[in-house]
């Protein structure tokens, strides 16, 4: 372990000698929000999946009647308005506090590609900016009577994933990946971050798990035998869903209409979340 720096706000560890606990670092929610539970979705690495997971998850959450939103928290590659067909920029009261978009179902969306003159301009920001926006995502929105809340967290284990595990109150995350080796280690980086910040891992979902041959239906898993298994077992968290590679998926979320598929593979999850 390097050597303390009495900085708690970019620590991980878990020692004695903390000169803050983690509720200090915590956001507080604008004077007139309400959010009942958050949910995290989170990946060691980017283009798992993470985003469509996301989504699903929250259009799962709204059939269920539940009063949804998705704070969009990868900043740098936000990925949300395009799968629900949102492209209007984002409005603010007279407070200068956010006013999330609505999607065709209701469901809450807040995200930096709202707020940018054009959608394809780069974001290029330094890390305590991406940071900070992430905070007034949560902080400095009208968030109204949310019953649950999806954070669509940026990957990996750095600056801005450790600032959304401090400032958002998270009731849990679930971790996406895919079959691969390498993924699989990437994914118990995550696992192991979640565990050391005390933030409960609800369960992972495996992302292009496989693809069903369009004459037989026999699922061929193209990138090889997954290990998801023996990773859930081996930290005695459980297997949320398996989705598979589905053409229907992405021409969904390439036209803006995810809220419009029938089959979301993950709304058996929601009980359980």
């Amino acid at each position: 372990m390097s050597e303390c720096t009495h900085d708690c706000s970019s620590c991980v560890e878990s020692c004695s000698d903390r000169t803050q606990s983690q509720t200090d670092f915590m956001e507080p929610l604008y004077k007139d929000s309400s959010v009942k539970k958050v949910i995290g979705v989170v990946s060691g690495k980017g283009g798992v999946g993470k985003s469509l997971t996301t989504a699903l998850l929250a259009v799962a959450a709204n059939r269920k009647g539940l009063h949804t939103g998705i704070l969009d928290g990868d900043v740098t590659g936000p990925s949300i308005p395009q799968a629900f067909g949102l492209h209007e920029r984002l409005l603010g009261n007279q407070e200068g506090i956010i006013l999330p978009a609505l999607t065709n179902f209701g469901i809450e969306v807040v995200s930096v590609n709202l707020m940018l003159e054009e959608e394809t301009q780069p974001v290029i920001w330094r890390g305590p900016v991406v940071a900070d926006v992430v905070k007034q995502f949560w902080g400095k929105t009208l968030w109204r009577d949310i019953d649950v809340m999806f954070v669509d967290m940026p990957p990996g284990t750095g600056e801005v994933p450790l600032t959304v595990f401090q400032s958002v109150p998270l009731d849990g995350i679930v971790v996406v990946a895919t079959p691969q080796d390498l993924v699989g280690m990437i994914v118990e980086k995550a696992v192991n971050m979640a565990k050391m910040m005390n933030i409960p891992i609800l369960g992972i979902v495996e992302n292009m798990s496989y693809i069903k041959c369009p004459d037989c239906g026999k699922e061929i898993s193209i990138f090889g035998e997954s290990h998801i298994d023996g990773i859930a077992e081996k930290y005695q968290i459980p297997v949320l869903g398996k989705l598979p590679i589905d053409p229907k998926l992405t021409k969904a979320c390439d036209e803006g209409l995810i809220e419009d598929v029938e089959e979301l593979y993950l709304d058996g999850v929601i009980e359980t979340l």
